[in-house]
């Protein structure tokens, strides 16, 4: 069972650009690829040399089934959802950043603007102290002259 499932991811990784393409081609085919219609409304399947090798694969079925008004035509295509979540899921669209809900964390550093002397000078006793946080103009002395 495991030499099994060794040998199959062998096969996918040696051919996994073939896998991608099969599957792209599955996902992008359009129902107009293999089927046309007229005016009046009658349908039928495309000549098979004018329909796409890519349409080709993506039918799972065809059924004429023979009625009073004429035959009644079904194509059923495989199953585009399904082929497109494998296609996201294998280019990790479908997984979740774990970044995205996790807050942002911002250092900031803040620097006061540098003590300017207007028609004064700065009292030694207050130079390199904490001001007291009521009344500036207690932290520093002015002098007129």
């Amino acid at each position: 069972m495991v030499q099994r499932r060794i040998k199959k991811s062998e096969v996918i990784e040696h051919n996994k650009e073939n896998v991608a393409q099969e599957l792209i081609d599955l996902a992008t085919v359009s129902i107009d690829d293999i089927v046309y219609w007229d005016d009046q409304g009658n349908v039928g399947v495309k000549d098979p040399k004018n329909i796409p090798r890519a349409a080709i694969k993506a039918i799972k079925k065809i059924k004429v089934t023979p009625t009073k008004a004429g035959p009644q035509l079904e194509v059923e295509l495989h199953d585009k959802v399904s082929v497109l979540r494998t296609l996201a899921k294998g280019s990790g669209l479908l997984e979740q950043q774990e970044d995205t809900d996790r807050p942002s964390v911002v250092g900031i550093v803040m620097h006061g603007p540098e003590p300017k002397i207007i028609d004064g000078e700065i009292d030694e006793e207050k130079i390199n102290t904490q001001g007291s946080g009521e009344d500036p103009s207690g932290d520093v002395k002015k002098e007129v002259e």
